[in-house]
């Protein structure tokens, strides 16, 4: 493609032309010049079953040729068939109440409504707010932006967020305190990434903290919010990411790896013991225009049913390790990389100046943007993220179907990608 053809793409207008994506295959994004690119990032933490999967595509070919618009309050045989998928395979025993949207962030904002509805339905007037945490990201509508805390996503937006209290993100006891502060019987709900993904690149909280969470907000009667958007769908090695510290939400949010990438698809899901009294008091969620659309329900069903008879959430898990423990061996002492942490297939990188002084880089440079340039001209993606007192991350989320040979790949291209932005970096201060 035309470099000027390409330009017209970005809304927001940069000195260089966008990479162009002609095709997708297998772990691969293939630009229009046919050189190869590794989506070691699974896009943003997205693409699970792997790229361009005829038997998707037939998938959604075929409900497009029978259903195209149904106003979202109307069941059809494909958002039936999705529920069914999600309560006898994916969600926890009692979650039987599922609402879809057009992603993540939709999800939360659905999430959080709910929340607050609940607590009116019970009579409860005064709660309404929802504790997030200082580190955090739970999606860029002006509801997410302000449960959550990513400094860079909300940069210049600030005077239209309404500021709900936020928790330290790595303290249990931290909630108490602003429990107290606020006053229990004034908060609807407490959300939280059972790992930090964009925010803090793949953080994983120390033994104790979310059962200790979950222990408060039972306390005060707080709602529980899971955000797994990133996380669940088998991310991290078990279906949700929660699973893995023992607790039991009242709300859970799923996007990205419900479609796998196909189709632009999110999900609320809850329980009776949430939905009932909403009901009875004669209460509703409202839905956007393209909440759970039938090709997206269609595509979903099928993206499910592939990890279950191909065992990806398994695969997922041992991948995940042998990525992890060849980062370790390969990074471990590099001098630009501060921590590597993470869960299954969801691995991330924190990068520093001096591993010695815990000397960040400026955040004016941007650091993590440039190894991801650069891994671009090698031919790989990986997602550059940071937020608070992580200012440069990497995250790792490719294809559950990655092998062996992938792993290396990636491990090799990360490494020569840090060194070259590194190198890079020297070289300009120098001159």
């Amino acid at each position: 493609m035309d470099a000027n053809r390409a330009r017209r793409f970005p809304f927001v207008p940069s000195q260089s032309a966008p990479v162009v994506i002609d095709r997708t295959e297998g772990i691969w994004l293939i630009r229009d010049d046919g050189t190869r690119i590794l989506d070691a990032g699974g896009g943003a933490i997205v693409t699970n079953v792997g790229h361009g999967r005829a038997d998707v595509v037939a998938v959604g070919a075929e409900a497009l040729g029978t259903i195209d618009y149904v106003v979202p309050l109307w069941a059809t045989e494909n958002r039936v068939a999705l529920i069914e998928e999600l309560t006898d395979h994916w969600l926890p025993p009692g979650f039987d109440h599922a609402q879809f949207f057009c992603g993540g962030s939709e999800s939360v904002d659905a999430a959080v409504r709910l929340a607050r509805m609940h607590h009116l339905a019970l009579g409860r007037t005064d709660r309404w707010k929802i504790v997030g945490r200082d580190v955090s990201y739970h999606g860029s509508t002006l509801s997410g932006l302000s449960v959550g805390n990513h400094d860079r996503r909300r940069a210049g937006l600030n005077p239209m967020l309404h500021d709900h209290p936020k928790s330290e993100w790595l303290d249990p006891d931290a909630l108490a305190k602003v429990i107290e502060q606020e006053d229990p019987n004034t908060i609807a709900a407490f959300i939280g990434e059972p790992i930090n993904g964009a925010s803090g690149a793949a953080m994983v909280p120390p033994d104790g903290y979310w059962t200790a969470v979950e222990e408060v907000c039972r306390a005060h009667d707080i709602l529980l919010i899971v955000d797994e958007v990133m996380t669940g769908f088998g991310r991290t090695g078990t279906n949700w990411g929660f699973e893995h510290f023992g607790i039991s939400p009242d709300i859970i949010v799923g996007g990205k790896g419900l479609s796998g990438g196909y189709v632009a698809m999110g999900g609320m899901y809850s329980t009776a013991a949430i939905v009932e009294p909403v009901a009875a008091a004669g209460l509703d969620l409202m839905y956007f225009t393209f909440s759970g659309a039938d090709l997206g329900c269609a595509v979903s069903t099928k993206v499910l049913q592939i990890m279950r008879e191909e065992k990806l959430v398994e695969r997922a898990a041992s991948m995940g390790a042998l990525l992890r423990r060849r980062f370790e061996e390969e990074l471990g002492d590099h001098p630009n990389v501060a921590d590597i942490r993470g869960l299954g297939l969801m691995q991330g990188i924190e990068l520093i100046a001096d591993r010695d002084t815990g000397t960040p880089f400026p955040r004016s440079i941007e650091f993590a943007q440039q190894v991801a340039s650069a891994g671009i001209e090698r031919g790989l993606w990986l997602y550059p993220c940071g937020s608070g007192p992580v200012e440069d991350g990497l995250l790792f989320g490719p294809p559950f179907t990655i092998d062996e040979g992938d792993v290396e790949m990636i491990v090799d291209l990360t490494k020569a990608s840090i060194d070259a932005a590194a190198s890079s970096l020297a070289s300009r201060s120098t001159t």
